[in-house]
């Protein structure tokens, strides 16, 4: 049986510490760790970010453009939300321990914890996971460019995106004055109530930890 892996190499590694390869972190409740074949040489079409989440703390918006993402729920609370691009829907499903939600390639989406402690783990079927940034896109497309393509004033949209910063990851940002606020708007929406009370869905980076 042939492999592209040399499993004869003294540099074939079978083991690491996920804890040691953070991507990143907002605080001790809201990281994110990384293993991919970067840090594993032995994986093939496989790795996994290790997610830790607060309350009402958010993995931004984004998409994976080269890989599936299986979002296994190990303990805590979260509701992952896709928008499905065939429908236009945007589909809302909680997630609690042993449950998982499946999120395929390209498709954007976001994970959003609903009790303190959420640990969640997501699970790609490609060497390293890709990923495209609703920071990013909003940070360096240019102001111009959506002014003139959705009919907005200029200035408007500069302001309303100046405190935005790239690779966010994790929101809202810890000095956000909105934050609360939100918080509040949103624990009183329907969205929120039927979510929670009801456990039934609604209807070019690699992913590198810092040194």
């Amino acid at each position: 049986m042939s492999s592209p892996i040399d499993y004869t190499s003294p540099s074939t590694q079978f083991f690491f510490d996920v804890n040691k390869s953070n991507l990143f972190k907002k605080d001790n409740q809201n990281l994110i760790n990384v293993l991919g074949k970067k840090q594993l040489n032995t994986l093939e079409n496989v790795s996994l970010l290790d997610i830790l989440l607060s309350t009402n703390n958010i993995v931004e918006p984004h998409y994976h453009q080269n890989a599936a993402e299986l979002v296994y729920c190990i303990s805590g609370a979260a509701i992952v939300s896709i928008l499905n691009p065939f429908t236009k829907q945007l589909q809302n499903y909680p997630i609690t321990p042993g449950q998982v939600a499946n999120v395929p390639k390209g498709w954007w989406h976001y994970e959003i914890a609903t009790v303190d402690r959420t640990h969640l783990l997501a699970i790609f079927d490609a060497p390293n996971p890709e990923v495209i940034l609703g920071s990013d896109i909003l940070k360096f497309t240019p102001a111009s460019i959506m002014a003139h393509t959705y009919c907005l004033d200029e200035n408007h949209w500069k302001h309303l995106t100046a405190s935005i910063k790239p690779s966010t990851y994790i929101g809202p940002y810890q000095d956000c004055t909105q934050a609360a606020q939100h918080q509040h708007n949103y624990r009183h929406s329907n969205h929120y109530y039927y979510l929670h009370q009801r456990n039934q869905p609604y209807q070019h980076y690699h992913y590198f930890p810092h040194t």
